[in-house]
């Protein structure tokens, strides 16, 4: 919890940077220039997974590990194997995207037009992938408050920069200003990370070959996850954007963005110190199984309350973030709220498979899913639009749900634990009562219900809280301070 409210409050500042880009944007781009921003994004970062062979996960885990010993000697050599696997992977992403530019700006966008925006944008795979390493150190190390800096220094500093390019140059200036956030995230990184002293170790490249070819094979096996999802998303613009236009890919941006990314960032939050401690443990199943629960109640309490509020106030919500012309996309968002639920809880528990290091079993529970996922998704648009694209959201994070637990039940014994059945059941209880308000009843009864069930969500919440972190004498002792 503690970590978890130190990198919630790294996010609730990183929320309000994205709440005024995705402002910014909104009013400068339109819906129109969110698509375009959003299918060079999902292009660069589909590559950018594909080249980064999953070190984001395999280093952490490794140098947790190391650090965990206590062996200075072991844990520099570890440090120094990823750093040299960072630059090579990164200067890998940085040329195929070179290469690959006229291709990519056909298969996105269905001309050459953005030829030469890829070139240039080779470079960020390259900036962006040193920074995740430098985010790897810092999180593997468990120096959190380094971590938290780096983030909120970083995006503040980034949109501070791309304001007047967006403003001066519109549409033309997406790419400028995409370098210059890369620019600025790689030298914040690389600042805090260089106050990490470490012992100076030999490595030869045999051993950086021998204990990287690991960590790649690994890593990239367990990456597969988000290489499947970042594919998924890369064809479903595609599709949106040939039967619905672009406009209707930056409605689906900004959906996605609102439920996913700003909802997202507290499993950010809690993933940070989460998956460093299930590895430490993981080699015992009683304790993992209890840390999986502890993680999935404290998840599903924080997060319950937020997701109401969005059921209850999305026109509001979309307005803030972005403009009236967004307001369609509502339909969409009421459904995957209900969805982040299911999303909450699979979430949780699909980490047993990675902190064990089960690659194959976890390559294959990613495909069947992600191959369902990307036929709902596709089926929902074509019949129901941006509609029916919420219901499939919902729907795959359901069928996740029942597949991972049957999966991880039968393999390794876990069973949800009866506290989190019943936070479950009461939380997407009031989330539904909120949904039906909101589709049944007219303003302003629809406010006037839905804040009495956001007020019980709260309530509720923070008395199960306190039960666990004797919450109350924790609040009192801050505040005196």
């Amino acid at each position: 919890m503690k970590a978890t409210s130190i990198f919630g409050g790294v996010q609730v500042i990183n929320i309000l940077i994205s709440i005024g880009r995705s402002k910014i944007l909104a009013i400068l781009l339109g819906p129109a220039g969110i698509g375009i921003l959003g299918l060079i994004m999902s292009t660069t970062k589909l590559i950018s997974s594909l080249t980064n062979f999953g070190l984001g996960i395999s280093a952490v885990k490794e140098i947790a590990i190391a650090f965990e010993l206590g062996d200075e000697k072991q844990l520099s050599k570890t440090l120094t194997i990823v750093k040299r696997w960072i630059w090579f992977t990164g200067l890998f992403g940085g040329i195929l995207t070179l290469v690959l530019s006229p291709w990519l700006s056909e298969l996105s966008f269905g001309n050459k037009d953005y030829t030469i925006a890829f070139v240039w944008l080779s470079v960020t795979l390259l900036l962006n992938q040193l920074t995740s390493g430098s985010f790897v150190f810092l999180q593997g190390l468990r120096k959190l408050k380094y971590l938290a800096k780096a983030n909120v220094i970083g995006a503040a500093l980034g949109l501070l920069v791309s304001v007047p390019i967006y403003y001066y140059l519109g549409v033309k200036g997406i790419v400028p200003a995409m370098i210059c956030t890369s620019i600025l995230g790689f030298a914040v990184a690389f600042y805090f990370t260089k106050k990490i002293k470490t012992q100076k170790v030999p490595v030869s490249v045999k051993e950086t070959k021998e204990k990287g070819k690991n960590m790649l094979v690994m890593g990239f096996t367990l990456s597969i996850s988000g290489i499947m999802v970042l594919g998924v998303s890369y064809i479903i613009r595609i599709f949106i954007n040939n039967n619905g236009g672009v406009e209707d890919v930056g409605l689906f941006n900004a959906g996605i963005a609102i439920i996913s990314t700003y909802v997202g960032l507290l499993f950010t939050a809690m993933e940070t110190d989460y998956f460093p401690r299930l590895s430490a443990v993981v080699h015992d199943n009683e304790k993992a199984i209890t840390l999986i629960n502890q993680q999935a109640e404290i998840a599903m309490l924080i997060l319950a309350p937020v997701l109401i509020v969005f059921l209850v106030f999305v026109e509001l919500i979309i307005t803030i973030l972005y403009s009236s012309e967004f307001i369609p996309v509502k339909e969409m968002i009421y459904w995957a709220a209900l969805g982040m639920f299911f999303k909450v809880a699979a979430w949780v528990v699909a980490f047993f498979f990675i902190a064990k290091g089960a690659s194959k079993l976890f390559f294959w529970n990613e495909l069947i899913t992600n191959s369902y996922t990307l036929a709902l998704n596709l089926i929902g648009y074509y019949y129901w639009g941006l509609t029916g694209l919420g219901l499939s959201y919902m729907a795959s994070y359901f069928i996740y749900l029942i597949q991972i637990y049957a999966m991880t039940g039968k393999i390794y014994g876990f069973r949800f634990s009866t506290s989190i059945i019943k936070i479950f059941a009461i939380q997407f209880s009031l989330a539904i009562g909120c949904l039906l308000t909101a589709k049944l009843c007219s303003s302003p009864y629809n406010y006037v219900i839905g804040i009495l069930f956001i007020l019980i969500s709260m309530y509720y919440s923070f008395k199960e809280l306190d039960k666990r972190l004797n919450l109350k004498d924790l609040l009192g002792k801050y505040f005196k301070k």
